[in-house]
């Protein structure tokens, strides 16, 4: 006769394991052996639905179940909550739509900015606000002939144009021309900046600061020096592309062409 020894050590019995009970999960129910898969769960029963879609409701209880693919027995507990969607944000920061938006045809209003740098960083990051409003940017090569510009697109309620000059600071020649411009339906704004490039804060392109260059030397060639490049387009393509979003861009710079992108869209009087 064999007597059980009672100070040898016991084998632990391992727990179930707690898992979520998910739909779409086969599982077996121990007590009944009902075979099925998880349709549907709240925080104290699950729906198991068979192959031959005969549905049971069952209690959560511990050890209940056992996997169908492993044979492991398991505690069934509620799922946890679906963590919440971040509205996924475009470039200039604001909420991307759910879907991809078609491009509108162009209103007659338009934003007129200086050359096709200024176009181009635009179309950048705020490309996916302005194609679905059908806002097109127009480069006018420099602000010279802006008042002849404006005559010749004859602005309206339905027809109003923004402008973004650089250099918009006191005593420049950008704000002595935009001085001269006077009509509700034109609205101008700038960024104290000798050029776009420098609405790129330094750091994106690895500077501490943008450099000083000495008026004698035209500025993006002054520049071209620091980068050791005497190519400009080159370049000026090296510091688009280091752009990701508006964090990337002067406080300045983004503030003037929100108040353009308000000033388009809002209905007139």
């Amino acid at each position: 006769m064999t007597t059980e020894d009672v100070l040898a050590p016991r084998r632990r019995q391992t727990p179930p394991v707690p898992i979520p009970a998910c739909r779409g999960l086969w599982v077996e129910h121990r007590g009944s052996g009902f075979v099925g898969v998880i349709a549907d769960v709240d925080r104290r029963h699950v729906l198991l639905r068979d192959d031959a879609g005969l549905r049971r409701l069952f209690p959560m209880d511990r050890g209940a179940y056992r996997l169908v693919e492993t044979g492991t027995t398991v505690t069934l507990v509620p799922p946890p909550p679906p963590t919440p969607k971040v509205a996924a944000v475009t470039a200039s920061g604001a909420v991307a739509p759910a879907a991809p938006q078609p491009a509108r045809v162009a209103r007659a209003s338009r934003i007129l900015v200086e050359g096709t740098h200024d176009a181009e960083l635009l179309e950048k990051v705020w490309g996916d606000e302005l194609r679905p409003e059908g806002i097109v940017v127009e480069p006018i090569n420099g602000a010279d002939n802006l008042a002849a510009e404006i005559r010749a697109r004859d602005p309206g309620p339905d027809a109003r144009l923004g402008v973004l000059l650089d250099h918009l600071v006191p005593g420049s020649k950008e704000s002595r021309i935009a001085a001269e411009i006077d009509d509700p339906h034109v609205l101008i704004t700038g960024h104290p900046f000798v050029d776009v490039w420098q609405a790129v804060r330094p750091h994106v392109v690895g500077l501490e600061q943008w450099p000083d260059v000495d008026r004698s030397v035209e500025w993006k060639h002054g520049i071209c020096m620091v980068f050791g490049t005497d190519d400009a387009t080159a370049l000026w393509r090296r510091i688009r592309n280091t752009v990701r979003d508006y964090r990337d861009l002067e406080p300045p710079f983004v503030g003037a062409v929100e108040q353009l992108l308000d000033f388009l869209l809002t209905p007139g009087e």
